[in-house]
């Protein structure tokens, strides 16, 4: 796989005297879960089949990370590769080759989350991030790059017809499948204050700042 290196100029209220590798996955992000109802009701004229995700949760996570210790005084610009911590991937079923009906799929989990996913075959390792840093002030802060991960299961379901243009949603997966998706990643910085929105990548990454 080609790995793709980003490097973007940011401005930061910061002066690097210390970069400090953190080995920590994102704390405190507890998942947020969406309604998981399904619709009974089809129309055999129009509606065929169908695959629905249900149990859908979102849960912020760090991929890549360095925590940044700056002296008072210290001005200045300075660019460093952030150090992976970890890592996601789209998968349905565990498996990484996403096909047409996945895509349908993580289409309609869209909708259901409110923001758009991959939906197709991609991972976070294939990026490593470079950023180049303006800093002018003293304080300790996080750059960061991560995303929202977005899991769950589903189901495929059939039209069956009870009447000329009425029917049921029948499920015919012997049990339900499961999924992995993401949202862009984003790169920013956070300091730590004031405290970011929890379930936000800034609030996990602000959680890694230790000795705040």
């Amino acid at each position: 796989m080609t790995t793709t290196r980003w490097t973007r100029r940011r401005a930061l209220a910061a002066s690097a005297t210390t970069a400090v590798a953190v080995g920590l996955l994102s704390l405190g992000a507890a998942p947020a879960a969406h309604a998981d109802t399904l619709p009974t009701l089809c129309n055999p004229t129009v509606d065929r089949t169908t695959t629905e995700p249900f149990n859908v949760q979102i849960t912020p996570l760090v991929t890549d990370f360095l925590i940044y210790n700056v002296a008072a005084g210290t001005t200045g610009q300075h660019t460093d590769t952030l150090n992976r911590i970890s890592s996601v991937t789209t998968t349905v079923d565990n498996r990484t080759e996403i096909t047409a009906t996945a895509s349908a799929l993580f289409a309609k989990v869209e909708v259901k989350v409110g923001f758009s996913v991959q939906k197709v075959t991609s991972s976070t390792t294939s990026t490593t991030v470079s950023d180049t840093w303006n800093l002018n002030a003293p304080g300790r802060y996080g750059l960061y790059r991560g995303t929202r991960v977005v899991t769950g299961q589903y189901v495929n379901r059939v039209c069956a017809q009870t009447g000329a243009t009425t029917g049921l949603w029948v499920t015919t997966s012997p049990s339900p499948g499961t999924f992995t998706t993401y949202e862009a990643p984003e790169i920013g910085s956070v300091g730590c204050a004031p405290a970011q929105p929890a379930g936000t990548v800034r609030r996990a990454a602000q959680l890694l700042i230790s000795s705040c």
